[in-house]
């Protein structure tokens, strides 16, 4: 079944304001995004790569942070949990939680750790290359004690709790077990993203969302049609053994499984154009037939912080995920890890109305 969002307007412009001031966690691998930014005119002589002159050089949140930033945007109380190295790459993503007034106490530094830094360069708006500085071994056992301890301290405070796994090391099958239950026992909605197939440890979750391309690397077979990707959603509603199952699929929008619901939801991308200097303002391209993308960088992470906050909010999952969709319209336009504020959200819900 395919939902028309504009019929649906209404009602997600007055979910945006139910957003503030929700209390959500979010815990998963936290990294920082530097942007080295530039010019480039001529090629080295010493290889065919352009010759990058440095312009500045700017820092964001990004992985769990980025989905943390997402959701602190639109108006809500956040706290993070997660896990950097006692370094100066940590002490810059420490300042950026500041700046973004995200909680870090639930942050753990770890000296025997390395911050997860991905260094992209642009130049001209182009993309040339990143570079990624990390280490994946899992955390040391009483590091993954003392952030257990944090999170479950600060669950009689939260209205949901986000799981953003990017496969850094941190979300052990172990951890996500003991917080998994212990959320049960709270009654504290859990939303996943995971990056590998845990079949038991996210067992309750509210909702898995994943790309279709996690999801086909989980069922183990390419999703090439609607009917396969029917069969994928349904799989993996009982794989992972949770609520509900959103499958984002690019340009085809996203797909949505509930375990209550035999028909599955189908939320078609924004069918219009949008252009990073056109991004929350009118005169849009309606002769279009798809959006403009301008970079993907973090999209996955604002479908997940909206969907998220929206159903904590009390929206129903189908409307949650409308706005979530609609939300990563808009990020696409921007280029780099990005959030959007309510502002342009409600600018883009009425560009889809007209």
């Amino acid at each position: 079944m395919t939902t028309n969002i504009a019929d649906a307007v209404p009602r997600l412009k007055r979910l945006i304001a139910r957003l503030r001031g929700k209390r959500m966690g979010v815990l998963g691998d936290l990294m920082l995004d530097r942007y080295l930014w530039g010019t480039a005119s001529r090629l080295s002589p010493e290889a065919a790569v352009p010759v990058v002159d440095f312009v500045e050089q700017s820092e964001c949140l990004g992985g769990a942070g980025n989905v943390a930033a997402n959701i602190a945007a639109l108006g809500a109380r956040v706290e993070a949990f997660g896990v950097i190295g006692n370094d100066e790459s940590g002490r810059a993503l420490e300042k950026c939680f500041r700046t973004a007034s995200i909680g870090d106490k639930g942050i753990i530094a770890d000296a025997k750790r390395v911050t997860t830094v991905k260094t992209r360069i642009i130049a001209r708006h182009q993309h040339i290359v990143r570079v990624d500085r990390e280490r994946r071994e899992p955390l040391r056992s009483e590091t993954e004690q003392k952030l257990f301890r944090q999170v479950i301290a600060s669950l009689k405070k939260l209205d949901a709790l986000v799981f953003s796994d990017y496969n850094k090391g941190l979300i052990s099958d172990s951890l996500a077990d003991r917080v998994l239950s212990q959320c049960h026992e709270e009654d504290v909605p859990v939303f996943v993203s995971p990056k590998a197939s845990r079949l038991y440890a996210y067992r309750g979750a509210r909702v898995v969302v994943c790309n279709i391309e996690e999801a086909s690397r989980f069922v183990t077979h390419l999703l090439v049609d609607e009917k396969s990707i029917e069969e994928a959603g349904r799989a993996l509603l009982a794989h992972f053994g949770c609520g509900a199952v959103v499958i984002t699929r690019g340009e085809k929008g996203m797909s949505v499984f509930e375990e209550s619901s035999p028909r599955h939801l189908h939320v078609p991308a924004t069918s219009f154009e949008v252009t990073y200097a056109r991004v929350g303002q009118a005169g849009v391209e309606r002769g279009a037939t798809g959006r403009q993308v301008f970079d993907v960088t973090g999209a996955g992470d604002t479908v997940l912080s909206v969907l998220a906050l929206a159903v904590a909010a009390g929206a129903p999952l189908a409307d949650a995920a409308m706005l979530a969709n609609t939300a990563a319209g808009v990020v696409v336009g921007k280029l780099g890890t990005a959030c959007v504020s309510p502002q342009e959200l409600l600018h883009a819900l009425e560009d889809i109305r007209r």
